[in-house]
């Protein structure tokens, strides 16, 4: 199923300022000197209500727990910061993760992965692994799994290696939201020149450099870093939100169509108008606000329909 959300009149004043702001930074290449001012972007969303944040090591990873008042035993999220793999925190994302961990009611886990340069791939890849199923050993027996931009293709590359490891009886989530998703670091998307002047804020130099930061020579295909060109058959349920005004639209979009052939229940959400993660900016868009609200709505269903099934998901 996809969605076409139409640009709210509410929001397209806050838009268009939102791109003035942004056009004289259009395309700039950043590296690991812009991460306090990254972090200081993300900390600025506003905390959700009834939410502790605590500092936590799982499955070896550092990171945060986000924990809402309303959280249901053993049911978790793992949520994944986006940020080019290079780029972001556990703690910067607190408070916005925590605005999808209390729309779907899940103690929630963000992991600070490792951050290219110092550490590329498959550094990241390997550390969400390991913070998963440091998840599945502390007793979660519901699982979903969030992200945004890179965080996002995270997300989506972890699906397919825990579907390669069901025979072998490894829990699996029982859904996932991905906003914004990086699918593809060969950035092969025909978005790239039908939306490059839409896009307020990347072009592909800027991507291309982040990817280039990340992989290091190692193949821009490989499943574990683009999860497009990944075995796509027996995941979960799948949310995708994305903006129609960015150059990763296509990311989301080819996604959608090749994870849908495989026989994966998908909802593409695209939002006319609106730029990369665009639900960040939850105190001006309304449209954020609705896009997380279906995204807590996705998870919260998936999960209380998990605890209701009277069989294993990783069966």
């Amino acid at each position: 199923m996809t969605d076409i959300h139409p640009l709210l009149p509410q929001d397209a004043a806050a838009v268009a300022a939102m791109r003035q702001a942004a056009s004289p930074h259009k395309g700039e290449v950043l590296g690991p000197e812009a991460r306090p001012i990254f972090d200081a972007m993300l900390a600025a969303t506003s905390p959700a209500a009834g939410i502790r944040i605590e500092p936590a090591t799982v499955g070896g990873i550092e990171g945060f727990w986000l924990r809402p008042d309303t959280a249901r035993p053993a049911a978790r999220m793992l949520y994944l910061h986006g940020g080019g793999y290079m780029l972001g925190s556990a703690r910067a994302f607190a408070s916005f993760a925590g605005q999808i961990a209390t729309r779907n009611g899940a103690d929630t886990f963000v992991p600070d992965y490792q951050l290219a340069p110092e550490h590329p791939f498959p550094a990241a890849i390997d550390d969400v692994l390991a913070a998963y199923r440091g998840l599945v050993a502390d007793g979660a027996e519901r699982i979903v799994v969030a992200g945004d931009s890179a965080g996002g293709g995270l997300t989506l590359a972890l699906l397919s290696i825990l579907a390669d490891e069901r025979k072998r009886g490894t829990l699996q989530p029982v859904a996932a939201a991905v906003m914004s998703p990086w699918t593809d670091l060969a950035l092969t998307g025909a978005s790239f020149e039908t939306r490059a002047e839409a896009d307020p804020i990347f072009t592909r130099g800027t991507l291309q450099a982040f990817a280039d930061a990340y992989l290091q020579g190692q193949a821009a295909t490989d499943p574990r870093a683009s999860p497009l060109y990944a075995r796509l058959g027996g995941l979960p349920p799948i949310r995708i939100d994305v903006g129609e005004d960015e150059v990763l639209l296509d990311d989301s979009v080819r996604y959608a169509d090749r994870a849908r052939a495989a026989g994966v229940d998908v909802t593409l959400a695209v939002w006319n108008g609106m730029p990369h993660v665009f639900q960040s900016s939850l105190d001006r868009l309304l449209a954020a606000e609705q896009s997380l609200n279906a995204i807590g709505r996705f998870l919260h269903q998936r999960l209380i329909a998990a605890a209701d099934s009277p069989t294993r998901l990783d069966a």
